[in-house]
């Protein structure tokens, strides 16, 4: 997970260190005190002469591993800021930029998290079912992410019913039928061709009529480029007034990701993104870049075909992986 920028941050802070650690002394006039001060402390001075090439060399290197533009152009200026005129014992150089590195990064991927299992709570003790929309392209695992969440509302006391609102795609209905049935959660669905936002409609009236607690609801993939069912996709907002929508991507899919959050957000807005396949992603770009690069918080890293196989975003965790 993350192996390819794990490997290049890891190359950046040997790099750093080799150069700072072979620093030549210079021939100055220093007094006996300050001869012995220098001795003991074995201290020494980051410059820009040392980091200038390397950062130029990382942030080619974080482009490559799919970081967008502006995060790598970003995480290369407060690299810069924090670490020339720095001094670090010349033993502890690698650790001391690790620091500054886990520091940067974490800057970088924010802390806002949305609490989506205490929002459902809330909102279910106003006597309303919660709804959640989930958005995003074809084949992004849209309907094996709304089975996980079914299955974690479901492990804290949280009724649910999903509503298979993608009437376009082949089988979309039966594949929803078989997650419904391995999470023990009804699916409300429709014939094909049918209005999608009808058979939301119909689930949200099951829910308030069986006391169901939360309403998931599984739309049809589309390309943010594709007008008519971005239209769809906004009378279905306009409509139902879904409580969260939550963008699902492949976390492998780089800094494609960014810009549809950044178009889906336009036309309905967005408020949490799930990355799948995040235990594939040998990268790691998207992961590190959304947040800053969308204001949008990553809530869960698909990392598996299992039910439990859904892991709570943590830039801790992130940050971890990598440094």
């Amino acid at each position: 997970m993350f192996n390819l920028l794990k490997d290049k941050l890891s190359s950046f802070v040997k790099s750093i260190s080799k150069k700072v650690e072979e620093q030549p002394q210079k021939e100055v006039k220093l007094s006996l005190e300050t001869k012995v001060k220098s001795i003991l402390s074995n201290e020494v001075e980051i410059k820009e002469k040392d980091v200038s090439g390397l950062l130029d060399e990382l942030e080619l290197s974080l482009l490559e591993a799919d970081v967008a533009y502006d995060v790598a152009s970003g995480v290369k200026k407060k690299l810069k800021e924090k670490l020339v005129g720095m001094h670090v014992k010349k033993d502890e150089v690698s650790r001391a930029v690790n620091g500054v590195i886990r520091e940067t990064l974490l800057g970088i991927m924010g802390k806002e998290k949305l609490d989506l299992v205490g929002m459902a709570k809330q909102k279910i003790d106003s006597g309303a079912p919660f709804v959640i929309l989930f958005i995003g392209p074809n084949g992004s695992g849209k309907t094996t992410s709304i089975a996980k969440i079914a299955h974690l509302l479901k492990g804290n006391g949280i009724s649910c019913v999903i509503a298979a609102a993608d009437t376009w795609r082949a089988a979309s209905q039966e594949q929803a039928e078989v997650w419904g049935k391995r999470v023990g959660v009804k699916v409300i669905g429709g014939q094909y061709g049918s209005d999608p936002t009808s058979v939301v409609w119909n689930a949200v009236a099951h829910a308030k009529a069986k006391g169901i607690n939360a309403v998931l609801v599984d739309t049809a993939g589309r390309q943010e480029t594709s007008r008519n069912l971005m239209r769809e996709l906004e009378k279905m907002n306009r409509v139902i007034k879904p409580d969260l929508k939550i963008y699902v991507g492949e976390a492998i899919a780089g800094n494609a990701v960014i810009e549809q959050v950044k178009e889906f957000d336009k036309v309905i807005g967005v408020d949490g993104v799930i990355l799948t396949k995040a235990d594939v992603d040998e990268k790691g770009g998207a992961a590190l870049s959304i947040y800053y690069s969308t204001s949008k918080p990553i809530l869960y890293f698909g990392v598996g075909q299992e039910l439990d196989d859904l892991k709570e975003f943590s830039a801790e965790f992130v940050v971890e992986s990598l440094t």
